[in-house]
C-alpha cells in the first residue's frame, strides 16, 4: 500500500467542501500537518524553532478535539442528550 501525497489527501478531503472564501477546518488541519512536518525537519538543524513546533502541535491537538461529545453534552447544552439511535457524538 502506498502512502498518499499531501496534495492527494487535500483534494479528497476538500472534494465536497470547495469554498474559496473560507478556510475550512479540513484545510486548516492539512496546513497544520504540512507545517508541522516541515518544521520537524528544520528543528533537527535549528533548535530555535522548537517553541513554534510545540505551539503548532498543541494547536493541532486543540483543533482536532470535538467540542461537544457524549461526556459533556449536558454541561454544554444544559439538558441531557436523548439517543435517537445515532448517538450524540
Amino acid at each position: 500500500m502506498t502512502e498518499k501525497s499531501t496534495e492527494e489527501t487535500r483534494q479528497e478531503t476538500l472534494q465536497d467542501e470547495e469554498d474559496y472564501d473560507l478556510l475550512t477546518y479540513a484545510e486548516a488541519g492539512l496546513r497544520l500537518d504540512e507545517e508541522i512536518a516541515d518544521l520537524s525537519e528544520r528543528v533537527k538543524t535549528d533548535s530555535t524553532q522548537r517553541a513554534r513546533l510545540d505551539a503548532l502541535v498543541a494547536a493541532k491537538e486543540r483543533n482536532s478535539r470535538r467540542a461537544v461529545n457524549d461526556a459533556n453534552f449536558e454541561k454544554f447544552f444544559g439538558y441531557p442528550a436523548k439517543d435517537k439511535g445515532r448517538g450524540v457524538s
